[in-house]
């Protein structure tokens, strides 16, 4: 963001984000608020928090304590969430530290993901019923979302298909609600509100298309990330699925027949994704959304906000090169 006014409000609202965030889930009970700070302390992008403050840029009123609120909500239950995702995944590390299960077990998890879940909704409660229904909505569709991966496509279901509606529901909608409530605080109109949604929910899922590209892509020196994480877990990411859906009985299709533990084996998957027609593919339904996010801002009225929303539509396909 250039606009410097705009980068103020930013920088300012994610700090009285951060400590709101620090200070619910403070507990007369240490271990739940050692376990509890565990990610809150970990760092992470802050995106949905992100995404509220922008999106409270569009309305004729602007109502900081619930913006901040608002945001500090979707942060909670997106940090809840990756408490229990990781029991599930049976995941070792979070954001470069021992997940929760590692360094407790998993009960402390999954409990300490129900603690922030708990203190979201009470957050919730001063935003109105509104708030709290659409937040009860949300959390359906990630629970949804996640028990669509965890069971798979049905027999005779497009896997790519079913894959973009997994990541809609797992990754998109909370940054649309991120977004939606950025305007509803602002006294933004329903018109608006609705386009910062789906803006937001296709941004959101084009996020996720861009990490996965970037998985297979990137070398570890340009991402900052290990290559092949989705390869070692066994996670068949829309490259990949491309990649299957042009192929049949190669060398590609028996390394993808699931997790991947030595090195080598890696590397030679690696090699053959990026020569794969699946990269290209992955890129261009990477542009296709980008392209439907910009849609939705011509919706929205001229303003720095708009600006940064569109930088961040180029930004998501530019990351991938």
């Amino acid at each position: 963001m250039v606009d410097p006014v705009l980068t103020e409000l930013v920088q300012n609202g994610l700090a009285e984000v951060e400590q709101l965030l620090h200070d619910v889930v403070q507990s007369e009970f240490h271990p739940v608020t050692e376990t509890s700070l565990h990610l809150v302390e970990a760092g992470g992008k802050r995106i949905r928090p992100l995404f509220t403050l922008l999106a409270s840029q569009f309305g004729a009123e602007y109502d900081r304590e619930k913006v901040v609120k608002a945001a500090a909500v979707v942060e909670l239950t997106h940090l809840a969430t990756l408490y229990h995702d990781d029991v599930m995944d049976e995941a070792t590390t979070r954001r470069g530290a021992a997940s929760a299960n590692a360094r407790w077990d998993n009960s402390i998890a999954i409990l300490t993901g129900d603690f922030l879940f708990a203190h979201a909704s009470r957050l919730t409660a001063d935003l109105g019923t509104d708030a709290a229904r659409i937040i009860a909505e949300t959390f359906s569709l990630l629970v949804t979302g996640q028990m669509r991966e965890t069971v798979g496509p049905k027999p005779g279901e497009d896997p790519v298909a079913h894959y973009l509606k997994v990541i809609e529901e797992k990754t998109g909608v909370l940054i649309a609600t991120a977004a939606r409530f950025g305007g509803m605080f602002s006294d933004a109109t329903e018109e608006q509100v609705d386009a910062l949604r789906r803006y937001a929910e296709v941004i959101g899922a084009a996020f996720q298309i861009a990490d996965d590209v970037i998985d297979i892509a990137s070398p570890s020196a340009e991402s900052g990330k290990t290559p092949g994480t989705d390869l070692r877990e066994g996670v068949k990411t829309l490259p990949m699925l491309y990649a299957l859906a042009e192929e049949s009985e190669t060398r590609l299709t028996e390394l993808l027949a699931g997790p991947i533990t030595d090195d080598e084996l890696v590397d030679e998957a690696l090699s053959l994704l990026r020569k794969s027609s699946g990269m290209d593919r992955a890129r261009e339904t990477l542009q296709e959304y980008a392209d439907r996010a910009r849609a939705e801002l011509g919706k929205l009225p001229p303003c720095a906000a708009r600006d940064a929303l569109e930088e961040l539509a180029t930004y998501v396909v530019a990351r991938t090169r």
